[in-house]
């Protein structure tokens, strides 16, 4: 499925990838691609719900709500929190997906950012401004994440 994109200098949650304690390269920037709300309402209703539109309104039958899909939960805050860049030591481990992996961070069912694995392990933070239930997928693999405001995530696989 080919998606179309908003430049990224056009996206409205463009300033959490300016955070001048957070800088992003160029080169990550370049890679670092929201989706149209079309673009992003495919992906959301593929990879995520077509039943709701926000994670807290998850509802029955929606994968991230049952209890098989998430088998680990862990602590990002602290990590977020850090001086040092690196992922959470437990999502590091978690996920082993080679660094051009297609990863899409899914705030909302109209707040799809498409990037590679390695552009967002390196840029985490970032993305995480918004801490609202967003999920992280890939098209390719099962493995799934769901970061929470409490400062937990829960890492497992889609349904």
């Amino acid at each position: 499925m080919s998606h179309t994109y908003i430049p990224l200098d056009q996206y409205k949650r463009k300033w959490i990838f300016n955070h001048k304690d957070l800088p992003v390269t160029d080169e990550d920037k370049a890679l670092i691609k929201p989706l149209s709300d079309k673009s992003a309402m495919q992906v959301w209703n593929n990879l995520i719900s077509d039943k709701c539109a926000t994670p807290d309104k998850f509802s029955k039958g929606d994968w991230a709500t049952k209890p098989k899909a998430w088998t680990k939960t862990d602590e990002w805050q602290g990590a977020w929190d850090a001086d040092e860049p690196g992922l959470p030591l437990a999502l590091e481990e978690f996920i082993q997906w080679a660094g051009d992996t297609q990863v899409f961070f899914c705030y909302e069912k109209y707040q799809v950012v498409e990037t590679r694995w390695d552009v967002f392990a390196r840029n985490w933070k970032c993305f995480l401004f918004f801490d609202d239930g967003p999920l992280l997928v890939s098209p390719k693999d099962r493995q799934a994440v769901m970061f929470h405001q409490d400062g937990t995530f829960n890492m497992g696989s889609r349904g």
